[in-house]
């Protein structure tokens, strides 16, 4: 039987201590033991831009909404990935929020950001975009996908990531991000450095964090003329 956790309904006037606070609007509902056949269902039927996101590891179904403060970032890491692609001049495909459900595998999410570097994913890609095809089967998985959280996950993100053979993965809380790449074994570990992209988690944090970001205008511009002034040499050595 299938059974639906949340976080317990607490008296704003007497909060527990040391427990993780969740932001208005950005709410995580799990459902257990859930099969794929249902998950893939629920999936078709919100379908695409609905503002409700699912993922599934195998056994357990996570409903997310997201906030404001959560789409903020969101919308700060595509400027700052595509700024850094296009300044460095790096082979790139946005793939954004897509849904990557594999029935092989039984797994299925959306990251917050995905994107293509490999050659051959991007010539796939290509090919597919080439055929109007929006079909996700036509798609191979991102090489690396980022993932904002700003609330815990209710299920094993990671082991879905690792099942889809994601390279890489950016895991940002709104104050630290850590860069994972996947390994041999088929476990995630913690990286200095992106693998595609000449940036270490300190940089991406000073530009999402302790940077103003108000302006976005100015924001990009400063952040554009920091890329061709520190990270372009970088490229060369």
């Amino acid at each position: 039987m299938s059974t639906i956790t949340s976080p317990p309904r607490r008296s704003p006037a007497t909060p527990a201590p040391d427990q993780p606070t969740t932001l208005p609007a950005e709410q995580r509902i799990a459902i257990r033991g859930l099969s794929w056949d249902l998950y893939d269902r629920l999936s078709d039927a919100i379908g695409e831009r609905q503002h409700v996101y699912l993922a599934y590891d195998g056994k357990d179904l996570e409903i997310m909404t997201k906030g404001p403060v959560h789409e903020d970032y969101r919308g700060l890491f595509g400027r700052l990935i595509n700024a850094l692609t296009y300044e460095l001049a790096i082979p790139s495909s946005d793939l954004g929020e897509t849904t990557w459900k594999r029935s092989e595998l039984a797994r299925g999410l959306e990251a917050d950001q995905c994107y293509y570097f490999q050659t051959e994913k991007l010539a796939t890609h290509a090919a597919a975009r080439a055929r109007k095809s929006n079909n996700v089967a036509d798609y191979p998985n991102p090489d690396m996908a980022i993932e904002i959280d700003i609330s815990p996950s209710q299920v094993d993100r990671p082991e879905i990531y690792a099942a889809l053979q994601v390279t890489e993965v950016w895991r940002f809380d709104g104050e630290s991000l850590t860069i994972e790449q996947l390994g041999p074994d088929g476990k995630y570990v913690t990286s200095e450095s992106s693998r595609f992209l000449p940036i270490r988690p300190e940089e991406v944090v000073r530009w999402l964090v302790e940077e103003d970001a108000t302006d976005k205008l100015a924001w990009e511009r400063r952040l554009r003329d920091w890329i061709r002034a520190e990270l372009a040499p970088r490229m060369s050595t």
